[in-house]
């Protein structure tokens, strides 16, 4: 039984011996980038580079379940890709717009 899933996997259009499927597996090293970014102050993340993961993951999920045939490990990075830079650009507009700063105080 499980050598038939796998032989079922090795045969999909989409499976390891095509590039759908081994671009999708690479890209989730972006993926893995933007949560170890979690870990950076919110004033250090730049809005361009999450908006173009959001949107890249938004737009490329859509279109994921448009194609044929279904490559679901592309539409799984890319919707993981558009929540880790939805919630990366939430961090930063908290931080930019609805944080309370101190003013600053000038020294004499």
């Amino acid at each position: 039984m499980a050598s038939s899933k796998l032989q079922a996997l090795w045969n999909h259009p989409a499976g390891p011996k095509t590039i759908h499927f081994w671009a999708p597996t690479f890209k989730w090293g972006i993926i893995i980038a933007n949560i170890t970014d979690f870990s950076k102050p919110p004033e250090n993340l730049p809005y361009p580079q999450q908006i173009a993961v959001a949107c890249s993951g938004i737009v490329w999920s859509r279109y994921c379940t448009l194609i044929t045939p279904k490559n679901w490990n592309l539409f799984s990075v890319n919707v993981a890709m558009a929540g880790t830079g939805l919630y990366q650009l939430s961090r930063k507009i908290r931080q930019d717009y609805f944080s309370k700063a101190e003013p600053a105080v000038a020294e004499q």
